[in-house]
């Protein structure tokens, strides 16, 4: 089948006129961009603010927060300023290098101070999702130990104290009294001036976790050398220039949120939207409008759920300053490439990477040909690949596991505590980093999603795994046993479904499965929560282990078993 290309973007990108196509690259070319490839002094938070503000660019707009109701900006001298204070709170109250500090906020700038003010003092940052529930925050923090936590009022019943034994201390960003200490109030009181704790490039930046098919999420550690690319990535995949105003969907607590919702675009200068409120097309389109996006990084259920709107919606919409869009998070569909380009006459743009890689790594740069349906090529100074199951290259067009050659700037430090596991990353003697995905590279280098080698789910571009659902279901008094896959969806590329075996006494039912599903989403988060549920006799296993099947529950979900 003839694929319909979609030809280059018209305009003045970076990566046009600092590269040219099959010259070779190397990360080492832009040491020079960071203060510290001249003052060997380290440390991600500098490099994202005080870096500006040295250079005399401290009046440039940083920040700017949208909400219904609210709306505020901070400039890079005054978020220099509060990122300071906040700074001097944590240290004054015992967090120092190396320590853990988790937070735990909602799309706010607060969000932002917190992360860059843990940063500056050597901390290692562990966002949390804005949606999780007590479980998910118990098992996150518990993991590494995490001794600090800066939150919200809002969000304290979902924190409980005596669950996490190794947490010292709570911060609030409320101003009320309370038992817990409130970093606003006391950042108040406190000077502007910080002095930054330097770091090696190795060192522990920040901790995401991520899901996988067995066990409980695994804890993937940064350091402060992913600074090189993210700030690369940022200049030639989003094409950031200082006079952008930029919008990244994503909440910190996904390592979209993070990497390309706080540090790459601080570290390119460029003014970063932060919109406060749910997702709704005219939400969505106001925002572009109002904060005159230029550059807008989001998800493929995003792009789904725009195209399912009235038709026409967008012309009630300025939208002349948007001159670049990107996707991430799963596979984008040529439809709504195809959708997008006649809508708004913009391309846009598939990028491919994951927690693990800790920044872009494939992608459809603005100065190539789109093929919609692929991810793109490899960026300037990565080698992609698909082997098959020996570790040998295959030839064009035929399905494997995709692979990246190690190593790059941003590849994760370490898994937490369990070396075992990064080691499975690297089966084939620590050349090839693999990602468990299936795909395949046509003869131009374009690469093809296939699938998930594993039985991660991928929902609205977020990886949930089936564990740790089955393990929450078991845990309701009328679930015997069960199994989670991802069911296709059209809007949201997949969704949550469990197959359940029922304790003797109950019989399914719609109100059962609204009770299971609450439950659910009550302990981990919404989107966890099975939106479809079946209840079988029994389940798929293997005769040894007696492990379920979850392939045979996709069959199931395919030939409509149940």
């Amino acid at each position: 089948m003839t694929t319909v290309t979609i030809p280059p973007a018209k305009g003045d990108y970076q990566v046009g006129r600092e590269w040219r196509e099959g010259d070779p690259f190397h990360w080492k070319e832009i040491h020079s961009r960071f203060t510290w490839h001249g003052t060997g002094k380290v440390n991600m938070a500098y490099e994202c603010v005080d870096r500006h503000v040295a250079e005399g660019k401290g009046d440039k707009t940083a920040l700017h927060f949208l909400s219904e109701g609210e709306e505020t900006t901070y400039t890079y001298a005054e978020l220099q300023r509060e990122v300071n204070r906040w700074a001097r709170v944590l240290q004054q109250n015992g967090v120092k290098k190396g320590d853990f500090v988790f937070v735990f906020l909602p799309k706010h700038p607060f969000c932002h101070i917190a992360m860059l003010a843990a940063i500056k003092l050597g901390a290692v940052v562990g966002p949390l999702f804005e949606a999780f529930m007590e479980e998910a925050v118990k098992d996150r923090i518990n993991d590494c130990e995490g001794e600090y936590l800066i939150t919200d009022h809002s969000f304290l019943d979902r924190v409980i104290p005596e669950d996490i034994p190794s947490l010292k201390t709570i911060f609030v960003t409320d101003k009320q009294d309370g038992e817990y200490i409130s970093i606003t109030k006391e950042a108040e009181k406190e000077t502007p001036e910080f002095e930054t704790v330097w770091v090696d490039l190795e060192d522990g930046l920040n901790i995401h976790y991520t899901s996988g098919s067995t066990g409980k999420p695994k804890g993937i550690i940064h350091a402060h050398r992913n600074m090189i690319q993210q700030y690369q990535t940022g200049r030639w995949v989003l094409d950031l220039h200082e006079s952008d105003v930029y919008w990244c969907t994503a909440h910190p607590g996904w390592v979209t949120g993070t990497v390309y919702g706080v540090f790459a675009p601080l570290l390119n200068g460029v003014t970063t939207v932060i919109h406060g409120g749910r997702f709704s097309a005219e939400a969505w389109y106001g925002v572009l409008e109002r904060a005159g996006v230029t550059v807008w990084y989001s998800a493929p259920t995003a792009f789904r759920m725009l195209k399912s709107q009235l038709e026409g919606l967008h012309k009630d919409y300025d939208l002349s300053n948007l001159r670049h869009v990107l996707s991430v998070g799963e596979p984008l569909n040529p439809e709504v490439i195809h959708w997008a380009y006649k809508t708004w006459g913009l391309r846009i743009h598939d990028t491919w990477w994951m927690t693990e890689t800790g920044a872009q790594l494939v992608a459809n740069l603005p100065t190539r040909t789109i093929k919609p349906g692929s991810m793109g090529r490899p960026i300037p100074g990565i080698k992609a690949a698909v082997l098959d199951e020996e570790g040998r290259e295959l030839p064009a067009n035929e399905t494997g596991h995709l692979a990246i050659q190690a190593s790059w700037p941003s590849m994760m430090k370490e898994v937490w505590k369990n070396p075992e596991k990064y080691n499975t990353y690297f089966p084939f003697g620590g050349n090839w980093y693999l990602a468990g995905d299936l795909a395949y590279m046509d003869e131009d280098g374009y690469i093809f999603f296939q699938g998930r080698s594993d039985d991660m789910i991928n929902s609205s571009g977020e990886r949930i795994g089936p564990f740790e659902i089955e393990s929450k279901l078991m845990e309701h008094p009328a679930v015997k046993e069960s199994g989670v896959i991802g069911k296709p969806d059209d809007v949201r590329g997949e969704i949550v479904k469990a197959y359940i075996v029922l304790n003797e006494g109950y019989e399914g039912s719609e109100e059962l499965s609204k009770d299971i599903r609450g439950f659910v989403k009550s302990s981990l988060a919404a989107h966890a929560a099975p939106r479809e549920i079946a209840f079988t006799a029994e389940l798929p296993k293997t005769q040894i282990s007696g492990k379920v099947l979850r392939r045979e529950l996709k069959k199931w979900e395919k030939e409509g078993v149940l």
